[in-house]
């Protein structure tokens, strides 16, 4: 585990987290400049085809998290910690030491749990949260915090993580002017994934903004590369050379 000052990270500037579940695209975000990069359980469904997060296992998320740390230099590493692996204080702390052991130097919770938020703290174990809509628990895919009493219970969670001792937390899927309350009203970093502009930093999941996917296209995902396109492009083309016999050529065989 590398030494990380979570405190300085974003200061004077938004924080920048995406994710990534191998070593190459590791590489690429850390060469990118990325803040954070994210092992995130959406590779249940980026990844492994799963339909979920809720199916993804600890030895999926270590097999992973190892995979990106070799790709790593600097560049802190956010591991979440999958479905019912943090339910249990002693439970959630010892599978919390093996994904650092694995290469992160943080895990993600969802929801709140200050029980099990504190015994990671107390343990020296660096905590982001997730507050809003929690895909390890939900089942309806919506915008969540837009009847008043659901808002003011998404803040005070925020401001309990705060109390806790998490070092930022991620807000998705919320309204963008209580993205904008809680941001002003807590002293650590909220990371937005829709949640508006005003969030102290963004993320999103590498694989929708590069369109690797092209049938997945959520509202709040910008696209910046079409690469299913251009993967299915190349693919073609190395097709066609092979059928064609101009694949491998001189220049690419042995004498």
């Amino acid at each position: 585990m590398k030494k990380i000052n979570f405190s300085k990270i974003g200061v004077g500037k938004k924080i920048v987290m995406l994710t990534a579940y191998d070593c190459q695209t590791a590489t690429l975000l850390e060469s990118a400049g990325v803040d954070i990069v994210l092992v995130g359980d959406s590779l249940g469904m980026v990844v492994l085809g799963y339909n979920n997060t809720r199916n993804v296992s600890m030895d999926d998320m270590l097999h992973h998290t190892r995979a990106v740390a070799n790709g790593i230099k600097s560049t802190p590493i956010v591991a979440d910690m999958p479905r019912g692996t943090y339910s249990l204080t002693k439970k959630a702390v010892s599978n919390a030491r093996l994904l650092l052991k694995a290469g992160a130097d943080a895990i993600k919770t969802e929801g709140l749990n200050p029980k099990v938020t504190s015994a990671l703290i107390k343990a020296k174990i660096p905590v982001m949260g997730h507050l809003g809509l929690l895909p390890q628990t939900t089942k309806q895919y919506r915008v969540q915090g837009r009847e008043e009493k659901d808002a003011e219970k998404i803040l005070k969670q925020a401001m309990k993580l705060e109390s806790l001792g998490v070092f930022a937390i991620v807000l998705e899927c919320i309204p963008e002017n209580l993205a904008e309350k809680i941001t002003n009203t807590i002293n650590i970093p909220t990371i937005g994934i829709g949640a508006g502009k005003h969030c102290s930093g963004q993320v999103l999941v590498t694989n929708d903004l590069l369109c690797l996917n092209p049938e997945f296209k959520p509202r709040f995902v910008k696209r910046y590369a079409n690469l299913s396109a251009s993967i299915k492009k190349a693919v073609t083309n190395f097709k066609q050379d092979v059928r064609l016999g101009r694949f491998p050529s001189k220049e690419t065989s042995f004498q």
